[in-house]
């Protein structure tokens, strides 16, 4: 399938970041986040980044390319909103930009919610399955 080398791609990039950002808030900017007091929000935004980019990569496994592209639309924009207002608010301090959070919040249920839907539309047969792993050998 054609996207998932593009999935795999994104998932492998949005998790370096996270690891990368992770990292760097733990010893770059220690002393910044502990003088704002926003370690905790620092770390919510990792994880909520890392859990993404994971599910990002398992989207190189479902077999609809286009199921495929709304969630990377809906997890992808997730992450810039929701873990990128977090970034920027615990470098900063200005807590106008939590309120930006939760609309992130809302891209990242809405990819969930959007899964749920099409969970049908992703099932595979075991003999495509068969066919796939004869293909291989």
């Amino acid at each position: 399938m054609q996207y998932q080398p593009t999935m795999i791609r994104a998932g492998a990039i949005a998790g370096l970041l996270c690891v990368g950002l992770g990292a760097f808030g733990a010893h770059g900017l220690e002393a910044i986040l502990t003088e704002n007091k926003r370690v905790d929000t620092w770390e919510t935004a990792v994880f909520y980044h890392c859990f993404h980019s994971i599910a990002i990569l398992a989207l190189s496994w479902i077999n609809n390319g286009r199921i495929a592209k709304w969630l990377i639309i809906f997890w992808g924009s997730g992450i810039v909103v929701f873990s990128g207002s977090l970034y920027a608010l615990s470098l900063t301090n200005i807590r106008a930009l939590g309120a930006v959070t939760p609309l992130g919040g809302i891209l990242f249920l809405c990819g969930w919610l959007f899964l749920v839907i099409n969970a049908g539309k992703l099932i595979v047969s075991n003999h495509l399955l068969q066919d796939e792993a004869a293909d291989l050998h």
